[in-house]
């Protein structure tokens, strides 16, 4: 009962039309932009399916459905209008080609995504692909 008053004490502070996490103070006094914020939600969307997903067993013949069921789960997300993710599967099998096993796993350079965010008007796109071995996250487009 007591962890329920907090909650309902901590909502009615948050200042109104404004979601997430509301800090007591600011440094400085600084308030994040709109289009800082809307950035910061695809950061929030690439590391949950980054980091929920790693790891996952997958072959050239799960790539589809696990694809789909990423692109599910993240988009559940607020503020996020759509999600695209590509397994690649020639890489799965050139992977896979010397190995006894039948899948091996998922990680950043088996996948190619893009997230597109709408935050309070302020549109972003974002993508995630391979570059110099890593994989890289980054923003493609801000529009407000």
């Amino acid at each position: 009962m007591r962890s329920e008053t907090r909650s309902l004490s901590f909502a009615r502070r948050r200042p109104a039309g404004r979601t997430g996490f509301v800090s007591a103070r600011r440094p400085f006094g600084m308030e994040p932009t709109t289009s800082q914020e809307a950035c910061f939600e695809a950061g929030i969307k690439f590391g949950t399916l980054y980091h929920q997903f790693a790891g996952t067993p997958v072959s050239p013949e799960s790539s589809d459905s696990l694809a789909k069921a990423i692109e599910e789960a993240v988009e559940n997300q607020p503020f996020c209008s759509s999600v695209t993710v590509e397994i690649l599967d020639d890489e799965l099998r050139a992977e896979l080609a010397d190995s006894p096993a039948e899948y091996t796993e998922l990680t950043g350079r088996f996948m190619e995504v893009e997230i597109a965010i709408d935050y309070e008007g302020v549109e972003v796109l974002a993508t995630m692909a391979m570059e110099g071995g890593y994989p890289r996250m980054r923003l493609e487009r801000v529009r407000a």
